[in-house]
């Protein structure tokens, strides 16, 4: 490769943190010009520590970082910037109450004497949106803006710093897959107008997908750069993980009798606006009923109202013949009925608490866990230990706090938690979203073996290639309502499901 081509040297990086742990291990690779230039690995592998060092975020003990063939020290994100690196956090780092153009402009805001001058920071910011495709109503407040548009604020803010070696992390994690599309539209775009991109992903198909290289890290290494094209998906993964990873789909298992019922249900937005439309459906023992849909068509309310979350506006839901529609959701817990929530940092566990005071929330009141007084911690540790053994948990101690853990290890916990209780239906929301695919071929196998022993599961994900991989049945949602059913999924793709999610098609009966 000539030294002109290449935009980004990263030679020999090493980071240490002050507990000892080695993020980044003599780390080196180079990113071409006009590239886009994936990063894979399991969480903890050192990726997004590395995008830190790059970035300003972090220093490196060892190694030096050569940009445009000249050697750069890089100790502030200002100082990044000023030298035409860009990224954008998995988390973004909006105003939600500003507009999109002052969140573009913010920090170097245009001025009318002492003011911001407001038409130039939207003319500037639409001046920006037309040139990369990257389209924004400038003058709308980003707390209105859905998620695949405040991305693009994101990565406008970049543009307009001068930005021309862009980090994106993680950048799919929270999107739809029109969403995806729309970025992967964008990314080509901005790579044709001489944008070089840095492309964190645990999904390998779209690394596949998007990326004209890919550096492979593990255990804080580099374990090989090669080009996209030339590695598969199993190819990548076994790399990523030092072990064969299964994609291939599970058989349809043997269903039983209905567990959980659901009929007639709706529900109505507080301005009248139908959310769910007379919903009926039912989920067996020994199957995984899959919901398949685009975010926002009535998934989230349907979650919501199981969970015991929120009342519906009219119908029911029953579990083995009793009536959980005004139930607690302690009581749905004790009926039970498991949740393993969308946002499993928010709503599955408490953060700053300790790993074995998450997996004990919901029975720390009774034997053995708690004596006639006092907490029995010699019990409460061992089976924390045990939980974490069986499912690979990677913690040293069970007393830190969960919030220290990566996200494929904290869904582990919750599944644990969850599962252990014994329940007779298992609600889980977006199981892999955000997790390694180390973590993802765990979480699905505990998936499976609970559907085996006969465990009835709803299963929602956006992630259709997921929801293909586990589902006995499929159900489409579309605008609230179910616009298809699918009981034979062995041959179905992604494709089969699309004009459904869209609203194109319906089926007048079950397939």
């Amino acid at each position: 490769m000539e030294t002109e081509d290449v935009i980004l040297e990263v030679q020999s990086i090493t980071k240490v943190y002050t507990t000892g742990v080695v993020a980044n291990r003599d780390v080196s690779f180079s990113v071409e010009r006009g590239s886009i230039h994936a990063i894979v690995g399991e969480n903890g592998a050192g990726k997004t520590t590395l995008m830190n060092v790059l970035f300003g975020l972090e220093r490196a003990q060892g190694g030096r970082l050569l940009l445009n063939g000249k050697e750069m020290e890089v100790s502030t994100p200002e100082e990044a910037i000023r030298l035409g690196i860009g990224m954008v956090h998995q988390h973004f780092m909006l105003a939600p109450d500003l507009t999109v153009a002052e969140n573009v402009v913010l920090g170097h805001e245009p001025r009318r004497g002492l003011l911001l001058d407001h038409s130039r920071a939207v003319q500037v910011t639409e001046e920006i949106s037309a040139q990369h495709g990257l389209h924004v109503p400038a003058n709308a407040k980003v707390k209105d803006l859905p998620v695949g548009v405040r991305q693009r604020v994101e990565i406008l803010k970049a543009l307009f710093r001068k930005a021309d070696l862009l980090i994106l992390d993680e950048p799919t994690a929270v999107l739809t897959p029109q969403e995806t599309d729309d970025l992967f539209v964008t990314l080509r775009r901005l790579k044709t107008n001489g944008i070089t991109i840095i492309f964190i992903s645990h999904k390998l198909k779209e690394v596949k997908a998007i990326a004209d290289r890919v550096t492979v890290m593990r255990e804080g290494r580099v374990v090989v750069t090669r080009t996209a094209a030339g590695m598969s998906e199993h190819e990548m993964a076994h790399l990523m993980v030092g072990r064969d990873i299964s994609f291939d789909r599970l058989p349809a298992g043997n269903a039983g009798d209905s567990v959980l019922s659901v009929r007639h249900l709706s529900v109505t937005s507080a301005d009248g606006v139908p959310l769910l439309n007379d919903i009926t459906l039912d989920v067996h023992s020994g199957e995984i009923l899959g919901i398949a849909g685009v975010d926002g068509n009535g998934q989230s309310e349907l979650v919501s109202v199981l969970a015991g979350l929120s009342q519906p506006s009219s119908g029911n839901v029953s579990l083995l013949g009793s009536d959980l529609t005004a139930m607690s959701i302690r009581d749905r817990h004790k009926a039970g009925l498991a949740y393993v929530p969308e946002d499993r940092l928010r709503d599955g566990v408490a953060a700053s608490s300790s790993i074995e005071d998450n997996l004990i929330v919901d029975r720390y009141d009774t034997p053995p866990y708690s004596g006639a007084v006092l907490m029995n911690y010699p019990y409460i540790h061992d089976k924390a230990r045990e939980y974490i053994s069986s499912l690979s948990i990677a913690v040293q101690d069970s007393r830190a706090s969960i919030e220290s853990l990566s996200g494929g290890n904290i869904q582990k916990v919750v599944l644990a938690r969850e599962l252990s209780s014994k329940p007779k239906v298992l609600l889980v929301d977006q199981p892999s979203r955000g997790v390694d695919v180390g973590s993802m071929e765990t979480v699905h196998g505990l998936i499976r073996e609970q559907r085996d022993a006969g465990l009835a599961i709803l299963l929602v994900s956006a992630d259709l290639d997921e929801v293909l991989r586990l589902a006995s049945r499929i159900l489409v949602f579309y605008g609230g309502q179910i616009t298809a059913e699918f009981q034979d999924v062995s041959n179905l793709q992604p494709s089969d499901l699309g004009p459904y999610m869209l609203g194109a098609k319906r089926q007048e009966a079950t397939v």
